[in-house]
């Protein structure tokens, strides 16, 4: 099948941005650690990939302050968070500058000693098993290894740039 190129001019920026934060999406800390140091950062570009075998990805900038523990990292966990968590969110995505990362939250080791958050809504313990550099991120597959589950079934979501309990 041959491919007209009748494209419209390239969408600006804010343009794709604006239509992006229409896509409801959850929550999410990605927790690693490298030479016994804990990194973690806040993600919504989180998805399932495959259920045979449980795999899902992540995208991480590769200009974020924790890329170099994610780009070395043999694992990793997905936290996702639970309405009332926001301050998680906005410490692991860097919005309150000052506070140590680890410092909020109840934090167990995981699998291959990550970080795993113990009032998750659902944790995701994954090992690394490729990963594809596209523009300005890094896409980190992840077999999933353990799936931790909070009795508390809510889920914090953000869409519209702004925190949804669902």
């Amino acid at each position: 099948m041959d491919v007209l190129d009748h494209r419209p001019n390239s969408v600006d920026k804010a343009t794709y941005r604006n239509g992006m934060s229409r896509l409801g999406t959850s929550v999410n800390v990605v927790t690693t650690t490298l030479a016994e140091k804990r990194y973690g950062f806040t993600a919504s570009a989180v998805c399932s990939v495959s259920d045979t075998p449980p795999t899902l990805l992540v995208c991480i900038n590769r200009t974020s302050s924790c890329f170099h523990a994610f780009e070395n990292a043999r694992h990793f966990c997905v936290n996702t968070l639970r309405p009332g968590q926001e301050d998680l969110s906005e410490l692991f995505g860097g919005r309150m500058p000052g506070l140590e990362r680890f410092a909020l939250g109840e934090w167990h080791e995981g699998f291959a000693g990550v970080p795993v958050l113990a009032t998750a809504s659902v944790s995701f313990d994954c090992e690394l098993t490729s990963f594809v550099d596209e523009a300005t991120h890094r896409v980190l597959f992840g077999r999933v290894v353990s799936v931790r589950e909070n009795d508390e079934k809510a889920t914090l979501m953000y869409c519209m740039r702004r925190y949804i309990s669902g």
